[in-house]
């Protein structure tokens, strides 16, 4: 009786948390303009005009050259910081890696806020380049996590092996140590991707004027009016943010296996 109460309360609480998010996939596809049950008719008619909406095009294109940037940075900065804490000696580093992943462990709306009143302090400006760089602090530490927990597992004699066999320490990190690394690295540029294509609080407070983000578009298009195109734009989000994650588990899983880890 007690373990079938709480799968029951389990199933409630998940129930109560994502039947949300499936109303708004169901009313994307409603042929009426107003979000309202019983549906009138099944209708892709507002996943058209969001792809004629330019304001949300310029949006969808900001956010995945952001995300773009965002996750190539912060793989090549994670690839690069979990070599240097895992397999070499670095003084302080307990101390260094708690700084990388303090991030994780501050609000992001304290993070955001401190961020913006230091660039305020030297007198430096909004600007994409500022929205670049708080989204690489953000997700730098996710991407740190997942390579250093993959390197740990990776046996420090196959390198040796390589490098008693002639191999330079740089072919053997290419050859050797990043195929082995390849699943973790792609999971981690995934969720860099995905975190900073989902990122609305941050975003708020780093981005210029007239830049816009998807979820900064849907909450300026909140704050006007709820328009049948904000569910076919929730649901493209979710596919995309829900897709990816899944997407980089599946190809992580797969990469893993060929190596054999």
């Amino acid at each position: 009786m007690g373990w079938g109460a709480l799968r029951l309360y389990t199933l409630l609480v998940y129930g109560f948390m994502f039947l949300p998010v499936g109303v708004v996939v169901l009313l994307s596809f409603n042929a009426s303009q107003f979000g309202s049950f019983p549906m009138t008719g099944f209708s892709f008619r507002w996943f058209v005009e969001l792809a004629q909406n330019d304001a949300i095009l310029r949006a969808f294109r900001t956010s995945l050259i952001l995300g773009a940037l965002t996750a190539l940075i912060s793989t090549t900065l994670g690839v690069l910081a979990s070599l240097a804490l895992v397999r070499y000696r670095v003084p302080g580093e307990n101390y260094i890696s708690t700084l990388l992943i303090a991030p994780i462990l501050v609000p992001e709306v304290v993070l955001a806020v401190a961020l913006l009143l230091f660039l305020n302090f030297l007198e430096v400006n909004k600007s994409f380049t500022l929205l670049l760089l708080g989204h690489v602090i953000f997700t730098l530490p996710f991407v740190i996590l997942v390579v250093q927990a993959r390197l740990v597992s990776i046996r420090r004699d196959i390198e040796e092996a390589a490098q008693s066999l002639g191999a330079s320490p740089v072919q053997t990190f290419f050859q050797i140590t990043l195929p082995l690394m390849m699943p973790a690295v792609l999971a981690g540029a995934l969720f860099a991707f995905t975190i900073s294509f989902d990122d609305i609080t941050g975003t708020l407070f780093w981005k210029p004027g007239g830049v816009e983000t998807v979820p900064t578009q849907i909450f300026s298009m909140l704050r006007n009016s709820i328009s049948p195109e904000i569910n076919a734009l929730g649901t493209v989000m979710i596919v995309m943010t829900v897709g990816l994650p899944l997407l980089g588990l599946a190809l992580a899983r797969a990469l893993a296996i060929r190596s054999g880890g």
